[in-house]
């Protein structure tokens, strides 16, 4: 029994006396704020409340036009919804048709309960092609063959005749690129566009590139990368077959308005200049090679000398849809400064960064012409003090290793004095850099600079504890996700660099509770439609040039189709993201019954990467089977589908009986020899009979207690067993697992140096033991839910009412979860004090909490009032202070 609180007496933070101008915050559109180059046609509003100065929204207008002054002059005429009687924060445009290539302004006035109207700011979003057909460039390359490995680069030169008015920059390409008009690059982004299944899909994205710009003659310049869509270096996933391979092409329009309304567009076309230059080998997976004596000074400048460059080639389209990037993008998020350098020799020096993560260093340094200097990237040092790339290498073909070394960059100096080198095309992981050079050179600490780089995502949690263990377990999980999203989420930064989609839909939860990713997933999914088949099969990782089909899927690891849109749709209460992807969860799903026709499948990998517990695949892969049939039947029941809803409900039972049927000892109370894994994931999907769940998760805590609170789970296991047992009254347990510091554990890595999550729970595994791994992230969700209590409510999705379920476990004094919702910022936050326990809530305006404590708890104040204890009472926006004591 679950002790429910209701808040007899609310008190509120809320202002009376404020202005209602711009309490409207948090405007985007798409998700993004005042995006440009969008391609939906009916884009999605979403905006919230300062803290503490609405309580709760009855209705609201929103308006959208061309010309600004026609919000401020309430005579918008692409749209007004009127004043709609809602409490919604998220609405779908669905004004008059939008145009391309045209900025929109648009507004919100949202009224309270009293009637007071709040206006937001005026915010703006730009649309993009919207209909590949309005392109107008060409897709161009240098016409050499795909084995060339000099990068190409190419150059435009053009006049602007009038005063310009704005400017954008559109640019596809298949492979990567970095543009520069007037010799300076545009942009902060890296490794752009997003990898995509290339003959499937290519993305283009858009820049303001007015103030780049002048008056008269202006040069354009663009630089190729490989990525993934000309793999050259040779690994186990076959990329360098993939059968869109080919030398990288790009596409662009650069479209000038003028300040007469006229416009012109300069686009990509053979009579664009091309050459190859300093880059002379670039591989995503390996590294860059850079000779500075190739180096065309002034070539993306007007008055460069190209008469030795050839015109460019026309190519064939090489995807086939052309989609506008509408995410954030990859950036040098973090600088980070070596905390130490050793000098090896003359020509040797090793720097330690300080901590493992994902991303480039820039090297700066000074020598004779000719010097070649490798700069070697790896994640720990063997015995000697040396690197050691032997826990990353090893898929690397042994044929290429000596003229494509794993993770390192080869700088070959010019002689004409001090520079500094970045690689443009590609990122590693590392905490190790190993600067060597074939002749002497000079180096100190500040020659080199690393730059943590990932999908720049903003923050939206915090975690903060009396734990120290807890703490940096928290960071290290946080560091492992970033070190992981790429514009799309990775396994690791280094070996592979892959998107298994097992280890995604593990960690979902981890980084939707601490980041704003959900473009990077929306973007995602799309990769997956694209790469599923129309049986419904999906490979194990995506995208794919073919690979995972036939390995590595199945509904333990596949199940990312189902699992993350449903999650999404939780942590924001938007169902596009069901709609979306709806009919490709029914198709695998059908795709999977088609192949269990009992409803027990052995299709997958099973529990990755166990202690020494081996479950039988068929048991975790039918329980992800039954998890996938039953969030199929969620959304039929959303969406009024009622044959669906039917179909799946009775699939979904029907699995859960055959599970239990075949694997449940009802006698023992256990599921086969009573693993912790096989526990343990029966309780937190939902499958143990419900008046067999509390004594399960008690044998579960005693399986835990009889391996000395240590665990013995894989991949599916840890996501599985902190829920499955704070979930069930069993949250004791679930923390003395959770920060457990001896082997195996996560504070085992912790305490033996680690920055971010491990592959493996041994750490002196010689393989299978990347040092920076997201597939364990689960705890990072699990502080959230199963400590701070802070859970989404699947009724009123998007955190619009809150489930807070805190667990005051006695290994903690004080913890502290924050995340910022739709809504706003949710906070709970407990202490132990000399009274008991108090415990600080905070509820963001527009939404609502539901409050459930543990049995344990009795209620004693809220804001200094007393507080009667009933079931399933729920609490208003504001800040609540509860006073606690335990029984």
């Amino acid at each position: 029994m679950k002790v429910y609180l209701p808040i007899l007496s609310a008190f509120t933070l809320f202002c009376t006396n404020v202005t209602a101008q711009n309490s409207v915050i948090g405007m985007t559109c798409e998700y993004l704020t005042n995006p440009i180059g969008i391609d939906a046609s009916n884009p999605r509003f979403n905006w919230r409340f300062e803290d503490n100065v609405f309580e709760k929204q009855v209705a609201y207008k929103v308006t959208v036009d061309k010309d600004s002054s026609a919000l401020v002059s309430n005579k918008a005429s692409v749209w007004n919804s009127g004043k709609v009687n809602s409490d919604k924060s998220l609405v779908v445009f669905s004004g008059n048709s939008l145009s391309p290539f045209t900025k929109y302004y648009w507004r919100v006035e949202a009224w309270d309960k009293q009637n007071k109207v709040y206006k937001s700011s005026i915010s703006s979003f730009e649309t993009g092609f919207l209909n590949s057909g309005n392109w107008k460039g060409a897709w161009i390359s240098d016409g050499e063959d795909k084995d060339l490995k000099p990068a190409p680069y190419f150059r435009k030169v053009f006049d602007a005749s009038k005063t310009i008015k704005s400017a954008r920059a559109y640019i596809a390409a298949a492979g990567l690129y970095e543009l520069y008009i007037n010799g300076t690059r545009v942009g902060d982004y890296r490794l752009d566009p997003m990898f995509t299944r290339f003959d499937r899909r290519n993305l283009y994205v858009t820049y303001d590139v007015t103030q780049a710009l002048q008056a008269g003659k202006n040069a354009v310049g663009v630089i190729l990368g490989n990525g993934w869509y000309n793999f050259q270096s040779q690994a186990v996933w076959h990329f360098e077959r993939a059968p869109w391979r080919n030398r990288p092409t790009f596409c662009m329009d650069l479209k000038i308005t003028y300040t007469d309304g006229s416009e012109i567009t300069i686009s990509s076309d053979r009579d664009w200049k091309t050459s190859t230059g300093p880059i002379v080998y670039n591989s995503i997976y390996t590294g860059e090679h850079y000779d500075a004596r190739l180096e065309q000074d002034g070539w993306n400048t007007i008055n460069f000398d190209d008469s030795k460059w050839k015109n460019a080639s026309y190519r064939k389209v090489p995807g086939q849809y052309i989609s506008a990037e509408a995410m954030q993008p990859i950036r040098n998020v973090e600088k980070l400064q070596p905390v130490s350098i050793q000098k090896v020799s003359d020509s040797d020096y090793i720097f330690n960064i300080g901590r493992n993560i994902a991303g480039v260093t820039s090297l700066t340094i000074a020598g004779d012409a000719g010097t070649v200097v490798r700069v070697i990237h790896a994640e720990r040092l063997d015995k000697n003090g040396k690197l050691d790339q032997s826990n990353i290498d090893y898929f690397l073909s042994g044929k290429t290793k000596a003229e494509d070394p794993f993770g390192t960059d080869i700088y070959t100096l010019n002689g004409k004095g001090t520079q500094t080198f970045m690689p443009h095309f590609d990122y590693k992981g590392f905490q190790y850099v190993e600067v060597k050079a074939d002749r002497p050179i000079s180096l100190t600490k500040e020659s080199l600079t690393a730059y943590f780089m990932h999908s720049d995502v903003a923050p939206v949690g915090k975690i903060q504890s009396s734990n120290d263990i807890i703490n940096k377990i928290y960071a290290a999980t946080n560091a492992s996700y970033l070190s992981n999203l790429f514009g799309y989420p990775t396994d690791c930064p280094q070996r592979e660099k892959n998107g298994w989609t097992g280890d995604a839909h593990i960690a979902v939860e981890t980084g939707l509770y601490n980041f704003d990713a959900l473009t990077v997933y929306e973007k995602w999914l799309q990769d997956m439609r694209d790469e599923q088949q129309p049986n419904g099969t999906l490979p194990a990782i995506i995208p794919t040039d073919g690979w995972g089909y036939d390995w590595g899927n199945g509904p333990d690891w596949t199940s990312g189709i189902a699992i993350i849109p449903w999650n999404i749709y939780l942590f924001y209460g938007d169902d596009k993201i069901l709609k979306d992807n709806y009919e490709n969860i029914k198709r695998y799903v059908d795709r999977i019954t088609t192949t269990a026709p009992e409803g027990l499948t052995s299709w997958g990998l099973g529990d990755w990467i166990p202690v020494k517990s081996k479950t039988p695949v068929e048991f975790t892969s039918s329980i992800y089977y039954y998890a996938d049939a039953e969030i199929a039947a969620k959304i039929a029941k959303l969406f009024g589908r009622s044959a669906d809803y039917e179909k799946y409900s009775q699939l979904k039972e029907k699995i859960k009986n055959a599970i239990n049927n075949k694997y449940l000892n009802k006698e023992k109370i256990i599921y086969g020899e009573g693993f912790q894994t096989e526990l343990a994931a029966p309780l937190y999907w939902g499958v143990v009979p419900e008046n067999l769940r509390l004594q399960m998760a008690a044998n579960l805590a005693k399986a835990v207690a009889d391996n000395h609170f240590h665990l013995d789970v894989g991949l599916l296991g840890t996501k599985a067993i902190l829920g499955a047992l704070s979930n069930n009254g069993q949250a004791e347990t679930a923390y003395r697992l959770a920060s457990q510091k001896e082997y195996p554990s996560w504070g085992w890595w912790i305490v033996n140096g680690a920055t971010t999550l491990y592959e493996n729970w041994n750490i002196d595994q010689q393989r299978d033991l990347s040092l920076n791994h997201i597939m364990f992230g689960e705890i990072g969700a699990w502080l959230y839910k199963g400590l701070g209590g802070i859970q989404p409510d699947e009724q009123q999705p998007g955190f619009k009412n809150i489930l807070l379920r805190p667990n005051f476990v006695e290994g903690l004094t004080e913890f502290s979860a924050e995340h910022t919702s739709p809504y706003g910022k949710i906070i709970s936050s407990w202490k132990r004090t000399s009274g008991g326990i108090e415990w600080i809530v905070n509820i963001p305006g527009n939404s609502s909490a539901t409050v459930l404590l543990p049995n344990t708890i009795v209620a004693l104040t809220d804001n200094g009032k007393k507080v009667t204890s009933a079931n399933s009472q729920r609490i208003e926006a504001g800040t609540h202070v509860f006073l606690l004591k335990e029984k």
